[in-house]
């Protein structure tokens, strides 16, 4: 992954810093203002008054229409299938790629469950940096690993900071578009080793966007993600996801994209927003392979 992807991780909570200001937010995070970093903090400050926060959503529309939703409501389904998978006794956690997301601090998760925060080295040292700030130091219960996914093994690099397997709930979001086709697969190796009764949320980009046959109105975001900036690499289409998982050893329990996202969570709000048809989450389980 490049350095310059490093960079992307601020924008997501930027995003939910400054919902956390319209009623009802689409997540509820009393975290996020804190922990972005920079210029974001004063601009989710300024987004309390009406009009500046219309234009920052604005301008977030403009690159992919109901991106702004649409980062919200996959931060809302990955946490919903947390919880889930807490309750029904995971062993741990380990979020790929995390940014400077918040789930690992203001999620009730069991405080037996250790939780692994993997990044990149550059975003991992910010992150600690804000960490440090909050609380003083990171939580004991959640260790931070950096990596680079494209020249690391992921599987050496988590047990050199204690993980130790089990069943585990994966988070992997926002983070396959950025790698190649080999860095993603070379990831699933290491998650076809994943313990039966272990879970899996990730997200993906649609490969019909990737390759300009269908930009879903995010034109923009296509010319600056794939063609000027060359960010973005790996997509899929909705319908390879089952065969791609089962390569693997995992079965796809539930896709879900833009209509299943708004009845969830954008219609129960009553608020007017367009989830974007781009981006979709997997949730997908590790079966028993025993006959």
């Amino acid at each position: 992954m490049s350095s310059a992807a490093a960079g992307t991780a601020t924008g997501p909570m930027v995003v939910v810093a400054v919902d956390q200001h319209e009623t009802p937010p689409l997540i509820v995070d009393g975290l996020a203002h804190k922990m972005v970093p920079g210029v974001g903090r004063a601009a989710t400050a300024l987004a309390k008054w009406g009009p500046i926060r219309r234009s920052i959503i604005a301008a977030t529309e403009k690159k992919i229409p109901g991106l702004w939703a649409s980062m919200l409501c996959r931060k809302r389904y990955i946490d919903d299938n947390l919880l889930k998978a807490c309750h029904d006794r995971i062993d741990a956690v380990v979020i790929l790629g995390a940014g400077f997301d918040t789930r690992a601090y203001r999620l009730p998760l069991p405080a037996e469950v250790p939780v692994y925060e993997v990044d990149l080295p550059a975003n991992v040292r910010a992150k600690q940096n804000r960490l440090t700030k909050i609380y003083g130091s990171a939580p004991q219960a959640v260790t931070l690993v950096g990596i680079d996914f494209e020249t690391q093994n992921l599987a050496d690099v988590l047990a050199q900071h204690g993980y130790r397997g089990g069943r585990t709930f994966f988070v992997w979001e926002a983070v396959t578009q950025y790698l190649t086709e080999v860095a993603v697969r070379e990831t699933f190796e290491f998650l076809a080793n994943a313990q039966p009764g272990s879970r899996l949320v990730f997200t993906y980009i649609r490969k019909d966007f990737l390759d300009g046959t269908n930009t879903y109105g995010g034109d923009a975001a296509y010319q600056e993600f794939v063609v000027r900036r060359q960010l973005w690499h790996f997509g899929l289409m909705p319908e390879d996801v089952t065969g791609f998982l089962a390569t693997y050893g995992w079965l796809e329990a539930e896709q879900v994209g833009a209509d299943e996202l708004t009845s969830r969570y954008v219609t129960p709000s009553a608020r007017q927003l367009r989830v974007s048809d781009i981006e979709r989450s997997v949730l997908a389980v590790k079966p028993d392979s025993r006959p």
